[in-house]
């Protein structure tokens, strides 16, 4: 720095510019004479010692610009997803339940374990977003025969018949089954806290609601409503009762005026 200020800046304090590219031509210039100005002590100059140390050891810069990035640690779950801020990504189901590291841009998510790169997705800024590879879901792993969508289900009826209902739309819902199997496990977890009957009427008003979700069931259980006995569902109103529809009635009525002969001394409009 000191060698920039005496030998470009102070030659150049008193002097106007007039544009910007002036400025950098005059600045170019005297770094061209720094540089190519001998040593005194040894042979060479600046720019004869980059050109033969330096420029031999350069490499090529990265084809894409640095990014900053953060670094967090995560631990697989069951579903072979890690959580980052309220989405799920997925890794290699061989890294069920194990920690780890995260590395965050803001265009993706890559995971990383004992420093070598497992998985790479582009990173949601939705809310409950899977991004889901399936070659992370491979059957084959005997791991994953621990968790299976049949194995879930059979848990959840074991809790109940309307807990299992509850984690059969949810599973059903989801494109992987295994995405599906925290929030099942989350219904199943709130028997611990409510007990299993008043899990099960929640369960049931869920259904009945359409709402089967571990939100839904949670609301439920959170504010009381599985105590609330069930209304029996409305049956839909007949087409024929309806006030501005005619029925079936004022049709057979306008065929037997239509079948009717006409009155005597009348002459229909065909005889006409």
């Amino acid at each position: 720095m000191q060698a920039v200020e005496r030998e470009l800046l102070a030659p150049l304090r008193n002097h106007t510019f007039f544009s910007l590219a002036e400025m950098q031509a005059a600045l170019i210039q005297q770094l061209t004479k720094l540089n190519t100005r001998p040593f005194k002590k040894m042979e060479g100059s600046r720019r004869s010692v980059y050109e033969a140390m330096d420029r031999p050891a350069l490499k090529r810069l990265p084809s894409q610009r640095y990014e900053l990035a953060e670094w967090r640690k995560a631990k697989v779950n069951v579903d072979y997803h890690i959580q980052v801020e309220n989405n799920m990504y997925s890794v290699p189901h061989q890294l069920g339940r194990k920690q780890v590291d995260v590395r965050l841009t803001s265009r993706v998510v890559e995971v990383l374990h004992n420093g070598e790169r497992v998985a790479s997705h582009p990173r949601s800024y939705g809310r409950g977003v899977f991004s889901t590879d399936p070659a992370h879901l491979a059957p084959e792993h005997a791991a994953h025969l621990e968790w299976t969508p049949s194995r879930i289900l059979i848990w959840a009826t074991n809790v109940g018949a309307q807990c299992g209902g509850v984690c059969e739309q949810i599973l059903q819902r989801k494109v992987h089954p295994e995405q599906g199997y925290r929030s099942c496990l989350g219904v199943m977890n709130l028997a611990k806290r409510y007990g299993k009957d008043r899990l099960e009427a929640a369960c049931q008003r869920a259904l009945q609601i359409g709402a089967a979700s571990y939100t839904s069931v949670k609301s439920i259980l959170k504010t009381g409503l599985d105590r609330v006995p069930l209304a029996p569902p409305e049956p839909s109103p007949l087409i024929g009762e309806h006030a501005h529809i005619r029925g079936q009635a004022y049709y057979q009525e306008e065929l037997i005026a239509h079948a009717q002969p006409a009155h005597a001394g009348e002459t229909s409009k065909d005889e006409a």
